[in-house]
């Protein structure tokens, strides 16, 4: 195995709140390019929602949460 699939099978490993912050670490280590020309601003929404989740945990749900929410909201069968 490469040092790079290493490095990915452990960080698959981490939690949620871990995988986050090393993505943000990894992703702010990149040249300035990479996160200015975001149009859409994606990737800084995604830091700020996770520094919002790492100073408050009771504000994420879990996957299972969120189908059911959706689930509640699109009656079954439909589909467009």
């Amino acid at each position: 195995m490469s040092v790079v699939t290493d490095i990915e099978k452990l960080a698959l490993e981490l939690s949620d709140s871990e995988r986050a912050k090393l993505a943000e670490k990894l992703i702010r280590s990149l040249p300035g390019p990479f996160i200015e020309d975001d149009d859409d601003d994606g990737i800084e929404e995604a830091i700020r929602r996770s520094r919002e989740m790492d100073e408050n945990p009771e504000m994420s749900i879990s996957m299972e949460q969120l189908d059911e929410m959706i689930r509640q909201r699109v009656p079954q069968g439909v589909s467009d």
